[in-house]
């Protein structure tokens, strides 16, 4: 044990050496100008920035800048993230990116994660902040609503549609009685159009041994309804234990929606769990005159929500919206000794009692203030605005000779070109290719039955009728220039 007096010494040494980690004043005003000067240069250019940048080093520059002892200048920092991370790759921001299912990352989401990160409060447990966790179950009960779930729905907000299906599968499991001597005779019915991240939550809740039914579908990609009728009936004769159906409201592929109330009126009669998937799909009920497409929805036992796809948000924010809460807290609360002060409050659930998270970011915030900022109403346009447009592009490609997919629910459409071509996957692949190696426009593509199909995925809240017009552009002209080669 050091001398108490050399203790006082070396500790007052050490604050002065760490100060350096809290800059104040002219430092602080240094440091944040830089930052919000480059975030300023990104957006204000970011109508020139190709939405796919390939590169041979791929962020591997990167390494040539290990962490040392005393530290580099931000300038450089900020020199380094431009080449090395925010220019190589898929750009999720670019109103052109039209390949998967991202929202564009409003700014003031930032601000809020800024601020968030910044204060730092700690929004797991009531307790420790009840402004955080009430800012948190606000916005969890305005979802609730959307869906025409009960006031007495509870969630959590999570990092993404991923987490937020794994605590459906882990309550509904626990919920229905699947204890580990069940599992093997135990079933749960989705189709082949079900999110992958679906099928990672069954096997890392421990159902892997479970039989999994994959349902067929309609013409349409919707789940059918007489195969599931049928499943279960013969499942039920042969002793086994159905207790989770799982629906889609916006598939990836496609953006279908599931029967969701034939489904909900099936798993009424038979004592199911219902969970649908509604990650990418669910906030187009914020336009009125598409709601209907999502009837059923509300008799859900639970639902996936992502506000980073349908409310345009950065990355890392999903939600999991239960009707019973005390079935989500079951399986998910845990009481530690150390936290024993923080037991008496119970004016609002906590996070932390209704998730596997106990530490977490405050993510609430970057959905609240752009919602406090704006109001819905914007949002509820923007909507609107990116289904119309996928409407537009399915009539215009058929313009343009190509085949499609069923018409577009909401902004996914799936289409490829077939008129005269020997091999019509490979030309499609080529295709695509050629659009992705130009990368000023991003699109992407599926394989549903071993047909490859090109998709036009219409969220970035960028995204307008003339950048969908440069795509119908696009892919005419590449189109052109295959077949002469062909």
């Amino acid at each position: 044990m050091p001398d108490q007096q050399d203790l006082v010494k070396r500790l007052s040494i050490l604050e002065e050496e760490t100060k350096l980690m809290e800059p104040r004043g002219a430092n602080l005003e240094a440091l944040t100008g830089e930052i919000v000067n480059y975030a300023h240069s990104y957006l204000n250019n970011i109508g020139d920035i190709d939405a796919y940048s390939s590169s041979v080093a791929d962020g591997q520059d990167l390494f040539a800048n290990p962490f040392i002892e005393d530290g580099r200048e931000l300038s450089k920092l900020l020199e380094i993230l431009k080449n090395d991370v925010d220019s190589p790759g898929i750009n999720p921001a670019s109103g052109k990116h039209l390949g998967y299912i991202p929202g564009g990352g409003i700014y003031p989401s930032a601000m809020g994660d800024y601020l968030a990160a910044v204060v730092n409060k700690y929004s797991g447990i009531f307790y420790a902040s009840p402004g955080a966790v009430q800012v948190e179950n606000m916005v969890i009960r305005w979802i609730a609503k959307i869906l025409g779930f009960p006031d007495t729905a509870m969630g959590n907000l999570t990092s993404g549609g991923s987490i937020a299906n794994l605590i459906a599968i882990v309550t509904a499991r626990d919920a229905k009685g699947i204890t580990s001597e069940k599992i093997k005779s135990s079933c749960i019915y989705l189709t082949k159009q079900a999110h992958h991240s679906v099928h990672k939550a069954i096997r890392i809740a421990g159902l892997g041994e479970v039989h999994l039914r994959e349902i067929d579908v309609d013409e349409r990609f919707k789940m059918d309804m007489g195969q599931l009728k049928h499943q279960i009936n013969t499942d039920v004769n042969e002793g086994l234990l159905p207790f989770l159906v799982i629906g889609s409201a916006g598939t990836t592929d496609t953006g279908a929606i599931d029967p969701l109330e034939e489904m909900a009126s099936v798993c009424q009669q038979n004592d199911l769990w219902f969970h649908v998937d509604a990650a990418y799909g669910g906030f187009f009920m914020l336009v009125e005159n598409h709601k209907a497409k999502f009837a059923g929805i509300e008799k859900a036992d639970s639902i996936t929500i992502d506000p980073h796809k349908g409310l345009f948000l950065a990355y890392g924010l999903g939600a999991i919206i239960v009707k019973d809460v005390e079935a989500l807290k079951k399986s998910h609360y845990y009481q530690a000794g150390y936290m024993q002060d923080a037991t008496e409050i119970l004016d609002e659930p906590s996070p932390a009692d209704l998730s596997p998270e106990l530490t977490k970011h405050f993510r609430g915030l970057r959905m609240w203030l752009p919602l406090q900022l704006f109001g819905v109403n914007v949002f509820r346009k923007a909507l609107e605005e990116k289904i119309l447009l996928c409407q537009y592009f399915y009539q215009k490609i058929i313009e343009l000779g190509f085949e499609t997919g069923p018409e577009p629910e909401l902004s996914v459409c799936i289409y490829r070109f077939t008129n005269g071509v020997a091999d019509e996957n490979s030309f499609n692949e080529q295709l695509i290719k050629s659009i992705q190696d130009d990368g000023y426009i991003y699109i992407s593509s599926t394989t549903i039955d071993g047909v490859f199909w090109l998709r036009a995925a219409i969220l970035v809240f960028r995204t307008h009728l003339q950048t969908v017009n440069e795509l119908l552009s696009i892919l005419k002209d590449k189109r052109d220039e295959l077949l002469v080669k062909t």
